[in-house]
């Protein structure tokens, strides 16, 4: 069977997308894969799966173009997937010279903001416009295109549109969720915030609006569940400050998981949120943890994203709301409260959206055939 090669330079090895999805499928469908990262360190095979991964994020691009090279050399792929435009640029002479396929697997704003936030304006404009030219280049070399979501095909997927394209989005494996749908208990509610915590994915917008449910119905017993954790000092600060400003009478918070264990994380937790700032990268984004509160059966309270809306039109099991606006999202978290068979509408919907339309089984058939088809095409 034909070998494929995954070149990450951002992504662990043990991606929940490339190594638990990807690779596991194509690995069932009697592929030989193996997996490169440059996030961490790990040599060996995981669940079949060959792992070469070097901590190789601070090192030079010379050196990781050099790595992914060699790797290319050694394993001598039938196909290539990259997640990143070096890994792209990287594989590019082993691709020409092997007339094989190089599938880019676009999930990530490139750039994204994160990338340009280092940089004092005017010098962010000249690295955005650098970065902008370095992704067309990445699109020119590649072979096919997988789009994470829709949005996320400008501008490669419109500039380029005559190779062939797909999207895959971020649906997860039944395997790792752990249903955890609730009866409401009477008095008390537990609300909860997963994943990096800052002001951009919207932690000041959540406490506010927990806030304001507290202050319209004192009786209630509210609790507060956090997973996750910051990424800079001065998300940690800002965190800090958040935390004595508001200060919640019962506030968990539980450090991040691993990827198998994540829904179980949240199990106790009524009502699911992501009230992130909606800013251009923001807007055009499909969360991916969406599908995982649809599938343990959690109502959620997101951020009108048009990423979602473009997807999902409109949610069976939750609302997309202002995030800035506490006082709207306060009136619906106590719409709950006040019609618990709202409630269980809601979780019903979440889990029987998740089985029925947004699993991975639903898309892994496409994915698979669409990889097959790009390495016996060239």
């Amino acid at each position: 069977m034909p070998k494929v090669l995954f070149l990450t330079t951002s992504h662990r090895y043990d991606d929940d997308r490339i190594f638990y999805h990807q690779a596991k499928a194509l690995r069932d469908e009697g592929y030989t894969v193996k997996i490169c990262s440059l996030y961490a360190d790990y040599r060996g095979f995981l669940d079949g799966i060959d792992i070469e991964s070097y901590s190789a994020l601070e090192e030079s691009i010379e050196s990781k173009i050099k790595i992914f090279r060699d790797v290319c050399q050694s394993f001598k792929p039938d196909g290539i997937i990259c997640s990143e435009p070096l890994a792209v640029i990287a594989s590019r002479k082993f691709v020409k010279d092997h007339k094989i396929s190089c599938i880019y697997d676009i999930t990530e704003w490139y750039p994204a903001m994160s990338m340009l936030e280092v940089y004092p304006f005017p010098v962010k404009i000249i690295q955005a416009v650098k970065f902008f030219l370095i992704q067309l280049y990445a699109g020119f070399l590649s072979t096919h295109f997988i789009f994470g979501e829709t949005t996320k095909k400008f501008p490669l997927g419109y500039l380029f549109g005559f190779k062939k394209q797909m999207v895959l989005p971020y649906y997860p494996d039944e395997m790792y969720i752990r249903e955890s749908i609730k009866k409401l208990e009477p008095g008390t509610l537990t609300l909860c915030y997963t994943g990096m915590i800052s002001k951009d994915k919207g932690i000041d917008n959540f406490f506010k609006a927990a806030d304001r449910v507290r202050k319209k119905e004192p009786r209630l017993r509210l609790k507060i569940l956090i997973v996750g954790s910051t990424r800079q000092e001065s998300d940690e600060m800002y965190f800090a400050s958040l935390l004595k400003k508001y200060a919640f009478d019962e506030i968990e918070i539980k450090k991040p998981t691993s990827f198998e264990k994540f829904t179980e994380a949240f199990s106790g937790a009524d009502i699911c949120f992501d009230l992130r700032e909606i800013n251009f990268e923001n807007d055009h984004s499909l969360p991916i943890k969406l599908f995982y509160f649809m599938g343990a059966g959690k109502p959620v309270i997101y951020s009108h994203l048009k990423g979602i809306r473009k997807h999902m039109r409109s949610l069976s099991f939750g609302s997309l709301v202002d995030p800035q606006n506490a006082e709207q999202i306060a009136e619906i978290i106590i719409k709950y409260v006040k019609n618990p068979e709202l409630y269980d509408a809601h979780a019903f919907n979440a889990r029987k959206e998740f089985k029925e339309k947004y699993n991975w089984e639903v898309i892994r058939d496409s994915f698979a055939n669409f990889v097959k088809r790009a390495i016996e095409k060239l």
